[in-house]
């Protein structure tokens, strides 16, 4: 695809405002497409949009093609008849600047469920038969992704290789069993299901009605911990009990000394090339139905990963493998056309591996990424200044893995940094997130992207996420209501026009 020259925000739907405790799909989200085309942007960038596990990381998903049900927005299904206003009335006093994911979960499953209730006791006969249409479409994921959910919630949550030895293996008469007797919880779950794509698929719609295209997001690996894994074993390297014997990570970086210790499971890439790589061509076609756009996440890995052997306490100890390289990504043309692609491809590389991931960018015009954070640190040939740059590239003032712009100005960079940023940017600092933004802005890079919270100048503590750290305050972070102000608007839509952005 061609990337024509455009920008666009950065904003997680968990960040929006809003009453019920964590940002959803309701009114807030259509606000802030308008807020987009108000400022003369054409992207909505965003985190995978998958349900949350562990440490509730968009990251760490329970499924790679269902929906997370914590964004369906209540106040949509009192729209539609499956919520009243009597079961909105009570809601709990949330913090308005982040998401406090327990109480939060909580709730927010108790008002699913109540809606899930209500539906089945009245809903008219076109939702009904639109529910059903749903589930027969969705099949091929989502009875083994609600089966699964099901299951879980009947363990208290627990972690799938913690369940009985006979479902564990999915023995066939333990499974048909098991949905028999779980019949109503394996109907909530696909009613939630049916619910979030109902809601995002219209949000996206009435975004791409005015313009805004959406950036999605597809984590290379998925999750011990989920119904992809649970449903296709022998995909993964597993022993004969079904335990991993490689994990993922990636070694010592400049975001970590011991490198990153990820922990999914690695795929069996000579067993998926055997029928055409079809897991991975309904993944992305499911990520091109929630998106236009799909930033691959460790890109890399498509030509090397880094596996660690199970059991070690951190990412040093590990190797390079190959992935499947071209194979992966000519399938996908095949089946899927001209697909548009970003791949980010941040990290530490030798000379080699640098070679092969630039030829599969290369050879499928996948433009890789720019993060003008990191450009500071080694004088004029750092391959992040913009001077740098060709045209093919996303450019980030930061990502959801790095600090704010203020927050790195003030915190995170060195002196050595800040002077040399300063000298590059004819500035004296006290902007530093326009700067960059400008910087960005002004680049020769096709697609220039920042996060919401450069644009508001907001410091340390709002940035999205600390790499090699668990639990709050990642992911938490949420938009303040009235913060994308008037003013912030004109003041984007003038750069963006000033640097031919616009559409």
């Amino acid at each position: 695809m061609k990337f024509l020259r455009r920008s666009g925000i950065l904003l997680h739907p968990t960040s929006l405002p809003g009453r019920f405790g964590i940002g959803d799909l309701g009114d807030a989200a259509y606000r802030f497409v308008d807020f987009l085309v108000t400022a003369g942007q054409s992207y909505w960038q965003m985190l995978p949009l998958s349900p949350t596990g562990y440490a509730d990381s968009p990251y760490q998903t329970l499924s790679a093609f269902a929906g997370n049900p914590m964004l369906i927005s209540p106040d949509k299904l009192m729209e539609i008849g499956h919520l009243s206003e009597a079961d909105l009335g009570n809601v709990p006093a949330f913090p308005n600047d982040r998401v406090d994911f327990g109480p939060l979960i909580r709730y927010k499953t108790s008002l699913l469920d109540r809606a899930f209730t209500n539906f089945r006791a009245g809903a008219p006969a076109e939702q009904r038969a639109a529910f059903a249409r749903f589930c027969d479409e969705q099949a091929s994921w989502l009875d083994d992704f609600a089966l699964f959910m099901a299951l879980k919630e009947a363990h208290n949550l627990r972690r799938w290789h913690e369940w009985e030895p006979e479902v564990v293996t999915r023995d066939p008469e333990a499974v048909a069993r098991w949905r028999e007797s779980l019949t109503d919880e394996i109907e909530n779950q696909k009613y939630r299901q049916w619910q979030f794509f109902e809601q995002w698929l219209t949000v996206k719609r009435y975004a791409n009605e005015r313009g805004i295209r959406i950036i999605g997001d597809i984590p290379i690996f998925v999750s011990m911990d989920s119904a992809d894994v649970w449903a296709n074993t022998r995909l993964f390297h597993f022993d004969e009990d079904l335990q991993p014997t490689i994990v993922s990570g990636v070694p010592p970086d400049y975001f970590s000394a011991t490198g990153q210790l990820w922990g999914h499971p690695l795929y069996r890439w000579e067993l998926m090339a055997e029928d055409g790589y079809a897991w991975w061509i309904a993944r992305f076609r499911m990520a091109l139905t929630q998106a236009d756009v799909v930033r691959i996440d460790h890109f890399r890995g498509f030509y090397n990963y880094w596996e660690i052997p199970a059991g070690e306490k951190t990412a040093i100890n590990g190797r390079w493998s190959y992935g499947p390289g071209a194979d992966l990504l000519r399938a996908v043309t095949a089946a899927l056309g001209d697909v548009a692609i970003i791949a980010e491809d941040l990290g530490d590389f030798d000379a080699e591996s640098r070679a092969g991931v630039d030829a599969l960018q290369a050879e499928f015009g996948y433009p890789g990424m720019k993060v003008i954070q990191f450009a500071f640190s080694s004088g004029p040939e750092d391959p992040f200044l913009p001077h740098n740059f060709t045209r093919d590239c996303m450019v980030y003032t930061g990502t959801h893995d790095n600090d704010t712009v203020v927050g790195w100005y003030q915190v995170t960079s060195t002196e050595r940094e800040r002077d040399y940023a300063r000298k590059y940017l004819g500035s004296d600092g006290s902007d530093i997130a326009w700067d960059l933004i400008r910087l960005a802005w002004a680049s020769v890079g096709h697609t220039a992207i920042t996060p919401v919270q450069d644009l508001l100048s907001l410091g340390h503590e709002s940035r999205m996420n600390t790499p090699s750290t668990v639990g709050a305050p990642n992911w938490c972070w949420r938009l303040l209501p009235g913060s994308l102000t008037e003013t912030i608007a004109a003041r984007l839509l003038e750069l963006t026009a000033i640097y031919g952005r616009r559409p």
